[in-house]
């Protein structure tokens, strides 16, 4: 990764690329956007795009592509057999991962579905054990009539710490796990970057000995590396001993230990698909039974030919350090401004976006009443950022007193790659900071009906509180958006 050092100021994240295209965006005033967030139910995946000025509810899909990227869409074979763009990206995987054979699907909970009726669906009550649990994972697995075991290390739960990677496996639990219910265990999944505990990276050497454990028991082991981009900065910048190895030396590394891996290329690759990619021809033709009955003919799998070239240039590109430090750099900005403000935020910083600990900014409110919630919908009136609640809406706890799992109250916000500039960050810490200051305002919400609840259900706050915000924002910012 290339070096850029100040001569008169502290560093800055330097964009390693220059902007070709624009969208115009704007701020809501305040008042607009308390009436946005109520029309949207307090709930951030409603809100209409229309209304927000910093889109930061995922990186999923939303990333700019690059000119390269943008051009190859142009050469995309549509024919629906023997297509040259399937031939073209699968070329390119062998290239990278060194796996001989892929299949396309249209994202990458596909993938998931795709191996769950693989590898669970036909040993009901089977169990897969994985470093922590994702929502679309865990849904195909127990979907399919199975369950999931977390092997996370206890440190990996703590929001605030040193541990430069909070992703690892234990070792010692995931053993004892395969040891006793070997025969029981689906597959293991291993996720490179975990999502829901603030995108935390997992080491290379612990997926080396989570492989080995895999070996010993004979036992599948497969890689989620739609975060593999961050995850790869982390192993790069973080583990001593592999940072004098180039990107590809490491995902070489890392793919040859594993059985299968597949990823979200919304995440990898900058497009709009997925992909599963093994080695095992007989595995393959097995799975490519499934792709064919529920995604579509296995040479394009639901997704765009278009969107497989860009998927193919992207690949590419995060082979690049330069590439794939902008988006943790951007993120460790975020999280180390707010953090020396006073502001509770998950440390180390992780991949995907810069994650606000709510337990501890707004610690008043119950977690009944949905604290993470409440703190995303607030971010909202104070800067019109849309972030994302990662706790009891999002991913629902069987008891939110119960530790550790309903402990994980965060509202994320991710950072689009190559999307928006040191100058907007500075603007949102702005609004955070002035939102800390004022934390006591933020009330708690409420779902508007009985449950079993959705992630996308509609919200009410439990009192007026989002329109005493709003008084104090214009009594402290004038006519200020």
């Amino acid at each position: 990764m290339d070096k850029v050092g100040y001569y008169r100021r502290n560093a800055l994240p330097l964009e390693m690329h220059k902007v070709c295209i624009v969208q115009k965006t704007e701020i809501l005033p305040v008042e607009d956007r308390v009436k946005a967030i109520r029309r949207a139910g307090f709930n951030s995946y409603r809100i209409d795009s229309v209304d927000v000025y910093l889109d930061m509810l995922t990186d999923s899909g939303v990333n700019a592509m690059t000119n390269e990227q943008l051009g190859a869409m142009m050469i995309g074979d549509d024919a629906y057999a023997g297509s040259k763009t399937y031939f073209r990206l699968a070329e390119k995987i062998k290239d990278i991962f060194n796996k001989d054979y892929f299949l396309p699907v249209h994202q990458g909970r596909a993938c998931e579905h795709m191996l769950a009726l693989a590898y669970v669906q036909p040993k009901p009550g089977s169990i897969v054990p994985m470093n922590f649990q994702f929502g679309t994972s865990v849904g195909k697995i127990k979907y399919c009539g199975g369950d999931f075991v977390i092997c996370l290390r206890e440190e990996g739960l703590e929001r605030q710490s040193s541990d430069p990677f909070k992703g690892d496996f234990d070792l010692e639990k995931l053993e004892k796990v395969l040891k006793e219910q070997g025969d029981n265990v689906a597959f293991v999944r291993i996720e490179a970057g975990t999502n829901l505990i603030g995108g935390q990276p997992i080491s290379l050497d612990n997926m080396l000995a989570v492989s080995e454990l895999c070996k010993k028991y004979k036992v599948i082991s497969i890689l989620d590396a739609s975060l593999l981009q961050d995850n790869l900065h982390f192993i790069k910048t973080r583990e001593n001993a592999y940072q004098e190895k180039s990107i590809r030396e490491i995902v070489r590394t890392m793919s040859d230990a594993m059985d299968i891996i597949y990823f979200s290329a919304r995440k990898l690759g900058f497009g709009r698909g997925g992909a599963i990619i093994l080695n095992d021809k007989k595995e393959f033709e097995y799975i490519k039974t499934f792709v064919s009955s529920f995604e579509g003919f296995p040479t394009f799998g639901g997704m765009s030919v278009k969107e497989m070239e860009a998927i193919r240039v992207g690949l590419d590109d995060t082979m690049d350090e330069n590439i794939i430090a902008q988006g943790p750099q951007f993120i460790e900005y975020l999280a180390n401004e707010l953090e020396d403000a006073g502001i509770p935020v998950v440390t180390p910083p992780g991949g995907l976006g810069c994650h606000l600990d709510a337990s501890k900014f707004v610690p008043h409110i119950a977690r009944t009443d949905y604290p993470a919630g409440a703190l995303a919908a607030a971010v909202y009136i104070a800067s019109g950022a849309r972030g994302m609640e990662r706790g009891g809406i999002d991913e629902p706890w069987e008891d939110p007193n119960v530790e550790p799992y309903g402990a994980m109250e965060l509202v994320r916000l991710a950072v689009p790659r190559r999307v928006y500039t040191v100058s907007q960050m500075n603007y949102l810490i702005d609004r955070i900071c002035w939102l800390y200051d004022n934390r006591e305002l933020i009330g708690g919400l409420h779902f508007e009906t009985e449950g079993p609840h959705n992630f996308y259900d509609a919200l009410d706050s439990n009192s007026d509180w989002p329109e005493r915000l709003a008084e104090k924002f214009r009594a402290d910012f004038g006519e200020s958006l």
